[in-house]
This record gives structure tokens, sequence and C-alpha cells, in this order.
């Protein structure tokens, strides 16, 4: 099977090599979509300057080398020198039905990189909250994506699990105890434990006794390796751990403990870092900080602007660890692309880190690195979600909220399931309403949080892309047939058949152009359009009740293929497949 964009592109390049000469022959034929014809090629408006002729002398000599009679039963030259496309009905039937038979449903297998992808990151004895929603849901789209064509994807959660305020966390553990009912906050209530750390910390005096005293004396111990205080330490991130896992499996995402690559996974490198950098003369001691300063970043009135390595008090920040990262992850992952999907405010960050890395030899040019910028999830009054109090609304409860929402909606639509059937439909359909709604939209832009919108049946939204492929299954149901088992010629001579059956020819060009744009809101996209030609088709095209046994056949095996896409599709964004809505 093969998409015909892709098929066309080829051919009409073929002929360009023809006409042209072989300079030509990786000429861009700009083959479009058209209201005129399946598909356009637009190569000669392009190439009509550089040959010095006229578009439609230039469309003449394409059509005298092109070859597509297999292909297309009408080809036509129209405008200014457009090259008009129709596709074969036959054509479509047979590479339509040739999905049929392939379990990846013409998703490509590209050649094989090493991919680290770094998202989530949450920070330990801290609430996972909203703003951590779109890094985790995108990221976990790209990751199955990334997977599904080939990659060898590392999923790295870089967790923040190391700094100054575990010194305050530490002491407040040992004053609660370790087994006490206030230690469990950390796996039901994070920011309970970490407010009450940090109301003892702010409120203590200046008396060497006073817990804020004892807590920046146990960081210096952990900085230095005391034992004692380190396992105090794995027992917070321990602890912290089974709470992000509680959150992972709510959200039905691939992170588990293998992906953990926190903060303090780097620790021993740090100073390392600094030492060669400032040995290559990258690095200089600025204000008592060693600094690196990059031609380009500059700030107000064009005073450069400084990558602190190391700080004046001898402490490390984040873009020391995020240069170590990057030299693991090069050296030790073997890394051929490494991805970023963190919030759009750390752009200038990112950029300075990867340029210091390229200038000390650490980061190679055949490296792609990128940051995959997230927005800001809004809230009806188009400022950036927060609880009425002010906070940011904790996830789990903005998970718990959707299920309970979408519990009424199947209570009342599916009166006749029993309560566990009811109960299992409502988390598929609450979650899978929160995730899609994500990345139904471009991950840099911002969108307003809106349940009565993302629950809707109609519109793009995951519910509406879950009945579609339920409403599939219910058709097999009813005509007593398995769709595993479908069999039969299909055949595409009403114009709403045709339509899906060019939908669903697209499929896997959609899912490569997502893993080479990281984009999955083009997926969503797609996705919606092929429920959309669903629609269409079931007004114009009976299936059971077809009028011959052949028409009957090609349709069920015509909404086979559908249901198949439809549910590679929701798995690679994350969203599941209820078998009934």
């Amino acid at each position: 099977m093969a998409d015909p964009q892709e098929v066309l592109s080829r051919r009409v390049q073929s002929a360009l090599g023809a006409a042209f000469g072989p300079e030509f022959a990786d000429t861009d034929p700009v083959i479009r979509p058209s209201q005129f014809a399946d598909y356009q090629a637009n190569a000669a408006l392009a190439l009509a300057k550089r040959l010095g002729r006229k578009p439609r002398e230039v469309s003449a000599a394409i059509m005298e080398h092109l070859d597509v009679s297999d292909v297309c039963r009408d080809v036509e030259v129209s405008g200014p020198g457009f090259i008009n496309l129709t596709l074969r009905e036959d054509w479509i039937a047979d590479q339509t039905r040739q999905l049929l038979d392939d379990p990846r449903v013409g998703v490509p297998v590209q050649e094989r990189l090493n991919i680290p992808l770094d998202y989530s990151a949450p920070n330990v004895a801290k609430e996972m909250h909203v703003g951590h929603l779109r890094t985790t849901v995108v990221g976990d789209s790209l990751a199955r994506t990334l997977e599904f064509l080939g990659h060898n994807v590392i999923r790295q959660n870089h967790i923040g699990d190391w700094g100054t305020p575990f010194g305050m966390l530490i002491e407040h553990l040992l004053e609660v105890g370790e087994e006490s009912a206030e230690a469990d906050l950390l796996t039901t209530d994070p920011n309970a434990f970490y407010q009450a750390a940090r109301t003892k910390f702010d409120s203590a005096g200046e008396d060497p006794g006073d817990f804020a005293a004892r807590a920046r004396r146990r960081v210096v111990a952990l900085q230095g390796g005391d034992e004692e205080t380190l396992r105090l330490w794995r027992k917070l991130v321990g602890l912290s751990r089974v709470y992000f896992n509680k959150v992972y499996a709510k959200l039905g995402v691939t992170l588990d403990d293998e992906a953990l690559a926190g903060e303090s996974s780097y620790n021993a490198m740090l100073a390392d870092v600094c030492e060669e950098l400032e040995a290559k003369g990258i690095a200089e001691v600025s204000d008592g900080a060693l600094c690196v300063f990059l031609d380009g970043f500059t700030g107000r009135e064009d005073k450069p602007v400084p990558l602190i390595i190391r700080k004046s008090d001898g402490g490390y920040g984040y873009a020391t660890t995020d240069l170590a990262t990057v030299r693991y992850r090069v050296d030790d992952l073997k890394a051929d692309r490494i991805l970023y999907v963190v919030g759009a405010p750390q752009a200038m960050h990112f950029k300075m880190v990867w340029a210091t890395a390229r200038k000390a030899g650490w980061l190679p040019e055949g490296v792609e690195t990128t940051h995959v910028q997230i927005g800001n999830v809004l809230g009806s009054d188009g400022k950036i979600l927060r609880t009425r109090s002010g906070a940011p609304v904790r996830l789990m409860a903005l998970l718990g909220e959707a299920i309970e929402r979408a519990a009424a909606v199947v209570a009342q639509n599916r009166p006749d399931l029993d309560a566990e059937s009811q109960a299992e439909i409502a988390y598929k359909v609450g979650i899978g309403a929160v995730k899609y709604a994500d990345l139904s939209v471009s991950h840099d832009t911002e969108y307003v949080f809106d349940f009565d919108r993302m629950l809707a049946l109609t519109g793009n939204t995951g519910p509406y892309l879950q009945y579609a492929q339920a409403r599939i299954r219910s058709i097999f149901r009813k005509g007593g047939v398995d769709p595993q088992r479908i069999d039969g010629r299909i055949s595409v001579s009403e114009g709403a058949e045709r339509e899906l059956a060019l939908k669903l020819l697209g499929f896997g060009a959609v899912v490569a152009q997502v893993g080479d744009l990281l984009q999955p809101h083009r997926l969503s996209t797609y996705l919606f359009e092929l429920a959309q030609s669903l629609t269409a088709f079931y007004e114009h095209c009976p299936v059971l009740t077809a009028g011959t046994d052949a028409e009957r056949e090609s349709r069920l095996a015509l909404v086979s293929v559908a249901l198949r896409v439809l549910v590679q599709g929701l798995d690679l964004l994350g969203v599941e497949s209820p078998e009934h809505m």
C-alpha cells in the first residue's frame, strides 16, 4: 500500500528529470490536495523562472514524460500551469485493501535512531500540578509515536531530586518520624509535607539549634555524601516515586522507575564540567561566579547574558546539570537526536546550554537537539489555570474530576450497562478527554481548559473519536462479524467510499510527519477528519443493509481498516479505545 501523495511525488519527480535533465530530478514537485481533482502538481510555477519558460509550457513538458496511467484516470493542465491529478478508483481500492493485511496499517519503519526523550520532570516532595500535564502527555505521545516508527526511545524523567530544599525536607522527616502519618503525606499529599517543612524553616530563629540552621547543615552533609543523610534522602525520593507512579498510572502514560534520571544522577559530573570549560577557555570567573559568555546572547543595553556554571558560593545550578546531561546522553546513551519536552520559557536557557556544549565539543554537529516547547494551560479567564485560592491546580484532583464528570455522562447515556462497565468507560473517556484536548492543539500554544468542551461527543474531542471507533465495533457486533476476520474485496464506486479510502491511505504519512516534526496535533487533526469521513460514509453507504453481498463485504472491509487506524492512532496519542460508548 502507498500514500497517494508520495506515489505522485515520485512519478512527477521522475518526469521532471526526464524533461529537464537529471539536475531537476530532486526538485520538489509540490503535490497538494486540490478542490478540482484529488491532487495538484504545482512544480511548473516554481520552475518557470528558473527555466526561462512559461508555466504552461513547463507543465506540457512534464506531461510528455509523466507516467501515471496505472495510478490516475485523469491528468490535465489547468489555470496558469497546475497539473490536476485524479486517481483511479481501482488503484485506490487495491491500495486500501492492502491496508487490511498490514499490521502497521501503512505506517513506515524509519531508520533506527537513539532518541533520549526528556519529559514530565516533576519535583520530589511536591505535588504534580496542571503545568506538568502537557509535558507529560505530549512527551508520552512522542515516545509512543517514535517507537512505533522504529526508533529506540530512551525515556528520561529529569525529576528535581537534588539541591537546597532537601535540607529542610530531611530535617522535617526526622522530626515527624520516618514511619509517621505525616511521612505518608509524601505519597498522598506531597504539598502538605513540603509546606509544613517550609513553614518551620521560615519561622525558625538564628539559634544554631533551630530548624533552619539544622536544615542548612543537612544540605552540606547531603552534598558531602554523608551516608545517613543520603539514606534519608533516598527515603524521600522513594516515597515521592510512589506518588509519581500513582499519577502516571491514572494518566495512562508509559513512564516508570527505569525512566527516572533526576538531577542527582549527574552530581558527580558537575565539578568536571566546570574544570573542563575553564581549562578550554570557554568559562571565566565574573563577580565570583564561573560563567560562559556566548556571542549573540545579550540582554538589556546589549549587555552579554551569562550562563552561570558555578555560583559565587561554589554551588551548581540548572545550567551545570543540563550540560552534564548533554554529555551523558551523547557519550553514554549514544544519542542521535535529543528531545526536551519542556515549558516555552526555558527556550533561551536551552539555546545557551547547547551552544556551550557544542563549543566544548560535547555535542557533535551530527546530534540534533530540539526543545519541544510547551505552552500554558489557561482558565476561562484567559490566565494560567489556578484554583480560586490562586494555587496551581493539582493534577490528581483534575484527573479525578474528569472521571467524575465522564461518569455522569455515561450514566445518563448508558443506563443499560452495569456499574463496573460504566466505571471503566468513564475512566477511559475522562482521561482520554483531558489528554486529547491537550494533544489536539499545537504544543507550543496556549489553550483554555474547559471540561464541557472536552467531554462533548461532537466536535474535535477525545470522546467523539472514541465514539467513532466504538460505533464501528457495534456494527460488527450487530452483524455477528469478527473485524479481525474480514477478508473482502474493496470497491469505491460511491463518493463517500472513495473519500474514506483516500483518508485511510494517508495515515502512514501523517504518523511519519508527527515523528519528524514532533507535532502530535497533526495526528489529532487527521483522526478527527477521518471520523468526519466516516460520518459522511454512514449517511450515504449503509453497511449491514448494503444492496448486494459484495457491497456489504466491501464496506465491512473499509470500516475494519478504519477501526484499526482509529485504534492505532488513538493509542499513539495515549488515548484508550473503549469497546462501548
